[in-house]
């Protein structure tokens, strides 16, 4: 039975994701500020757990993994004459950071796979510049250019891929879509004229995570409506 492992499972895309595999034969183990949400799911092992304080028990790791999803994330919209070093040491530490200690904790059941697979985020921020972006672009920039490295360094054995989103429909979005006025605007900005939602999301993560996708490594991939590539002016 395939093992995935989850790290971050508060995040609506992680929710769908878990949602997903409820009827499949995966084990998944989830990592979480939170305590288990979905108590009724018999493949789930749920671990309390915040990236930024806690280290990861080397005798909790599974034997082998096959997929290692690194959800944890930030929106520090300011422009940048009021943002501190701390703000950009914060998105730093949660964004990249926990992703380097993710990675190296699970890097030998991944390798002991033989197939293994990681999945990171990124935002189209870190290809296209946005004004009051300046410190979250540049941890995920970090985390694009993590992803690159580690997927040529781990090949054949462990592919390594990035997922690039625009806004998207939310917890850590809320405030930016508090009400209709500002979810409008912001979809209008859109070339799709509408606003991400994590299921489509989610579906991106689950191909990526399997076996369908055994040929990409290293892709820093767009789903963000064609944001990072398109211009409607």
């Amino acid at each position: 039975m395939k093992t995935l492992v989850i790290v971050g499972g508060t995040s609506a895309i992680a929710q769908s994701l878990i949602r997903s595999f409820q009827n499949q034969e995966v084990n998944l183990l989830v990592y979480s500020r939170s305590e288990n949400l979905f108590p009724d799911q018999k493949n789930i092992v749920w671990k309390k757990f915040n990236i930024p304080e806690v280290e990861f028990n080397p005798e909790e790791m599974p034997v082998s993994v096959d997929a290692l999803v690194y959800f944890p994330g930030t929106i520090n919209l300011k422009p940048f004459q009021t943002l501190k070093i701390e703000d950009f040491k914060n998105d730093l530490e949660i964004n990249f950071f926990g992703a380097v200690k993710a990675v190296k904790a699970f890097y030998r059941p991944l390798r002991k796979s033989g197939n293994g697979s990681i999945v990171l985020f990124s935002t189209v921020a870190a290809k296209v510049g946005m004004p009051y972006h300046a410190s979250i672009a540049s941890a995920k920039a970090a985390v694009e250019g993590l992803t690159r490295s580690l997927a040529a360094e781990f090949a054949p054995h462990i592919r390594v891929n990035c997922i690039a989103p625009s806004l998207t429909d939310t917890q850590m979005a809320s405030k930016l879509l508090s009400n209709e006025e500002r979810r409008n605007s912001i979809a209008q900005r859109n070339p799709m004229k509408r606003i991400g939602q994590p299921e489509e999301l989610a579906r991106l993560v689950e191909f990526l995570a399997g076996e369908k996708s055994s040929w990409i490594t290293g892709q820093i991939i767009g789903i963000d409506g064609g944001m990072s590539t398109l211009s409607l002016s």
